[in-house]
């Protein structure tokens, strides 16, 4: 077993753990668990990131296994993210949106490690450090904001109908809260989102002497970057709060997935993680 191998393994074992302290925490009101979680957390995230920088490092930025480092990168930044809204709300909550996803994305992740992409020297420095970290870091803030709008909608529903709260109903963030980190996350990502785009349209000029191709993947793509613009435009000038940005923000992020694992998967498109 290499030393990359095992770095992963326990990636894993932390990644599980955590998640299962997060749960069982959640549901038992333990706070000793949420600790808990949140060390194995962090114990997981450390040894994510050397493992990605030793990927780098190993492919010298010219070769990257591509469903590999993606889907590594994108679980990697739900993580980091979820760091983000704890040290603002100092509530594990929603790791129980993070840590799965990220354990998820990182196993997908391995099973992917055969898949290469290769890209010349001289603009990977722009498409890993603009184009891929930047959009993945904004996917993982839409998926904080699509959980937040999850949980907005089912509380919400809950305190309407004047249904009795239990179990972990009454450990759960106020609505407030929750149209906070959907707020946050709308803020911060589209911003992100569009940077990132604008990057990948650089890069595509410099890679394919065209800005844009009517890829099926790129087309996806400005669809969701309109829906985000418009939650954007909503949230900052209109003043949209609660249900209709938790609604519209879950649909932005479900298109995403489905383009992140239809499109790359079982479309034939530039971006594909086939061979």
């Amino acid at each position: 077993m290499t030393l990359f191998e095992l770095f992963q393994y326990v990636i894993i074992a932390l990644y599980l753990t955590g998640t299962v302290c997060f749960f069982i925490g959640s549901l038992k009101n333990n706070k000793v668990l949420g600790k808990l979680g949140n060390l194995s957390a962090v114990g997981g995230f450390a040894l994510h990131t050397l493992d990605l920088l030793l990927a780098v490092t190993l492919y010298r930025g010219t070769v990257l296994s591509g469903g590999y480092f993606y889907f590594s990168l994108l679980g990697w930044s739900c993580i980091f993210v979820y760091f983000g809204l704890w040290w603002k709300l100092r509530s594990t909550f929603f790791a129980l949106t993070a840590s799965p996803l990220a354990l998820l994305l990182f196993l997908v992740s391995l099973a992917s490690q055969s898949l290469k992409v290769t890209l010349p020297a001289h603009l990977a420095g722009l498409f890993i450090g603009l184009h891929i970290g930047t959009i993945f870091v904004s996917i993982a803030l839409m998926a904080m904001a699509a959980g937040a709008g999850v949980a907005f909608i089912y509380l919400n529903n809950k305190i309407k109908t004047k249904a009795n709260l239990t179990g972990i109903e009454k450990e759960m963030p106020s609505l407030n809260t929750f149209d906070n980190v959907n707020h946050w996350s709308i803020i911060i990502g589209f911003p992100l989102y569009t940077l990132s785009l604008a990057s990948g349209f650089l890069w595509a000029r410099a890679a394919f002497s065209k800005m844009f191709s009517w890829d099926p993947k790129e087309i996806v793509t400005l669809v969701v970057w309109f829906l985000f613009a418009f939650v954007f435009h909503q949230r900052i000038m209109v003043g949209w709060r609660g249900k209709k940005p938790a609604i519209l923000v879950i649909i932005v992020f479900v298109i995403t997935m489905i383009s992140l694992w239809g499109i790359n998967f079982f479309v034939p498109t530039h971006h594909s993680f086939k061979v």
